[in-house]
């Protein structure tokens, strides 16, 4: 069976989740064609994922075949080709955002649609509920090939534009947890529960595994930060907390891997804080590197918040890889993290940007070893329970194939 997958982006660091999926979507059976919205102009990506960018169909803005395509359908189905159009130009219409993506995506969509019918593609998965499900909605409508997408956090929480409509016409919906399975069906006014299936992202239990290290409650806390610096990850707070340590006299190191647009203004609140020396800035880091600071570090902080245009994460893939590695984690009671860390059990959760709880639950676990080492089995018992990659992409696999028999 062969599978599309439509993504906005690739390759893009910060999604490899996205990757991976692919990958043991292909080791359940499936073939994937991965059809990306936009070349990433990537200045460093994961090694696996240089096959997939040797095996992506990228398309350009615009071509004579993306014209002889659009031609194509507005000649053969022009009923079906103009009232698409139609559809998605008054669906998002009160969004400038959706709106110009469906100006932009749109002659795009209708050539991966002939393109898609040719290659005999049968299923279309879209990752994020956004240009990417606008994209699959409209390679429906034209091929009648039956598509799904997966809503991750801002793709539904900022901008709800078409949300409805797209589910509606999907086989079915996958939302990566209970918290985003409630957002769209609010959205929907209540229908297509039947469609909804929860599938956490999950991660590759044999690559994230703990080491064997336990700290001795004598060294520095290794505290690790990883993830795009942007305002919806809470950084600023975090560093906030470690002022806060720093002045009760907790030994203490703080890492942070990633890059994004918040980093300078993060560097200069770590320099006036007088952190020098306490927080390292990584920058961007390939997977085998992100490992390797997992298993340099004693807890893993995501100190999420919601931002102020209205986004907000899902569950950070990030909670799931480092609780695979055995570490506590502190993160936000905010989304659908709850369903992953469960607080005083595998970590602690934090009322989002209170900086003085996030400072005080490092402390609790500066200062205890063994709540560590407690806390760190079982958030490796939680992932291998409900975030194992593998087990997770077998049932996504299956939907597939029965959206496909419809």
């Amino acid at each position: 069976m062969k599978v599309a997958y439509v993504v906005s982006r690739f390759p893009k660091l910060t999604e490899t989740f996205v990757l991976y999926e692919m990958a043991a979507v292909e080791q359940h059976g499936a073939t994937v064609e991965l059809y990306p919205l936009m070349r990433e102009k990537a200045e460093k990506m994961h090694p696996e994922a240089e096959e997939w960018v040797r095996r992506a169909h990228y398309t350009p803005w615009f071509s004579i075949d993306i014209a002889r395509s659009n031609l194509h359908y507005l000649f053969r189905k022009p009923k079906t080709y103009l009232r698409t159009m139609w559809d998605l130009l008054w669906g998002t219409r009160r969004s400038s955002r959706f709106f110009a993506g469906a100006v932009l995506f749109f002659p795009k969509s209708v050539h991966l649609a002939r393109l898609m019918a040719q290659q005999g593609i049968r299923h279309v998965h879209a990752h994020f509920a956004s240009h990417p499900a606008a994209a699959a909605f409209v390679i429906h409508r034209l091929e009648g090939i039956p598509y799904s997408f997966t809503a991750h956090g801002s793709d539904i929480h900022r901008d709800k534009s078409m949300l409805a409509e797209k589910t509606a016409e999907a086989a079915f919906v996958v939302p990566i947890s209970r918290f985003n399975r409630d957002v769209i069906l609010e959205a929907s006014g209540g229908k297509f529960c039947e469609k909804m299936r929860v599938i956490h992202c999950g991660v590759d239990l044999s690559r994230f595994q703990p080491n064997g290290k336990n700290g001795n409650g004598q060294e520095a806390l290794r505290i690790l930060c990883t993830g795009t610096m942007h305002e919806v990850k809470g950084q600023t707070h975090l560093i906030d907390a470690c002022r806060i340590l720093n002045e009760k006299g907790v030994l203490f190191t703080c890492h942070f891997a990633g890059d994004g647009p918040d980093r300078p203004m993060l560097e200069q609140q770590a320099r006036e804080a007088g952190l020098k020396g306490r927080v390292v800035f990584h920058g961007r880091l390939d997977m085998e590197e992100v490992v390797h600071l997992l298993h340099q570090s004693d807890v893993l902080v995501a100190p999420s918040v919601p931002s102020k245009d209205g986004r907000r994460e899902g569950i950070p893939v990030v909670l799931m890889e480092a609780m695979a590695c055995g570490l506590p984690v502190v993160s936000s009671r905010l989304s659908g993290i709850p369903e992953i860390v469960e607080h005083g059990v595998n970590g602690f959760l934090t009322e989002p940007g209170d900086s003085r709880a996030i400072a005080e639950a490092l402390e609790c676990l500066a200062a205890d070893p063994i709540l560590r080492q407690r806390f760190g089995q079982e958030g490796r018992r939680k992932v291998e329970q409900e975030f194992d990659l593998f087990t997770n992409t077998r049932e996504l696999a299956r939907l597939f194939v029965a959206g496909e028999l419809g």
